[in-house]
């Protein structure tokens, strides 16, 4: 049975309850839901933007940086009032304005293998847009051990990637199968080095959110097509789009043994 929604969010979320591949019941889900965004920088900036502006009901925000100058040409939820201040805890005060009625939590920490099995537990499904590779594969094993989706969005340059994992599935694979266990290391290129277009951040970043609302929808709505293990490659040069499969790698140490168990 789908919960009744007051008169106030009916009006709110009205474009979605219309759209016959969401619904009331879909609508419902999304406001039901807990979403982990580890990194609201770049790519979880604007995620967060869609994600509360979609209602999900419960948000967890995970990010151990500060404000800068040079942030606020893409990580467009922030101001120059915020600047020197935690990510997370401008994020989260931006979500409170935003819409009062979400239930948010910052969690100004860096996310890494001891802490991430709590950090991700009792997610509907973790967004992952960090900057390094230790961080990804942290947060993968984790949310593999732990049963809850994955959406891995990524960004260099003019090139993004994303890609729902449900490692915890059958024959599905995780985010290790992707990359390997050669990348467990903190070193990597900074959009510092190389350069980034706000605006193709912003692309990222919302294909990531609704890379989330296909796997809370799944099994309630149409939308609900998680497309597991597909990679997404968006070029922002020419522009395009490519989709290619992740093949679920029997070896993996995280995931590997998945096809004995139901997840």
């Amino acid at each position: 049975m789908t919960p009744a929604l007051s008169a106030d969010r009916l009006d709110r979320f009205a474009r979605h309850i219309v759209l016959p591949e969401v619904g009331g019941a879909g609508q419902a889900r999304i406001m039901g839901a807990h979403v982990v965004l580890v990194g609201v920088g770049g790519i979880g900036a604007p995620a967060l933007q869609y994600l509360a502006g979609a209602g999900v009901g419960r948000l967890t925000l995970i990010d151990d940086d500060v404000v800068e100058p040079s942030n606020l040409q893409r990580q467009t939820i922030f101001t120059l009032a915020d600047v020197g201040q935690s990510k997370a805890e401008a994020a989260a005060s931006w979500v409170d304005r935003f819409d009062p009625a979400l239930a948010v939590e910052a969690r100004r920490l860096r996310i890494r293998r001891d802490n991430a099995a709590a950090l991700v537990s009792g997610a509907d499904v973790v967004l992952d847009g960090s900057d390094n590779f230790a961080t990804r594969l942290a947060v993968s094993d984790a949310c593999v051990a732990a049963a809850v989706p994955l959406t891995s969005a990524a960004l260099g340059r003019f090139q993004g990637q994303v890609a729902n994992f449900a490692g915890h599935r059958p024959g599905e694979a995780c985010y290790r199968c992707f990359v390997g266990d050669a990348f467990d290391a903190d070193d990597c290129d900074t959009c510092a080095a190389q350069g980034v277009l706000g605006a193709m951040v912003g692309m990222v970043g919302t294909f990531g959110a609704m890379a989330v609302l296909r796997v809370l929808l799944e099994g309630v709505a149409s939308l609900g097509d998680p497309q597991w293990g597909q990679l997404h490659v968006l070029d922002g040069l020419r522009p395009g789009l490519r989709t290619m499969r992740i093949a679920h790698d029997p070896a993996c140490p995280a995931c590997g043994h998945g096809s004995e168990t139901d997840g």
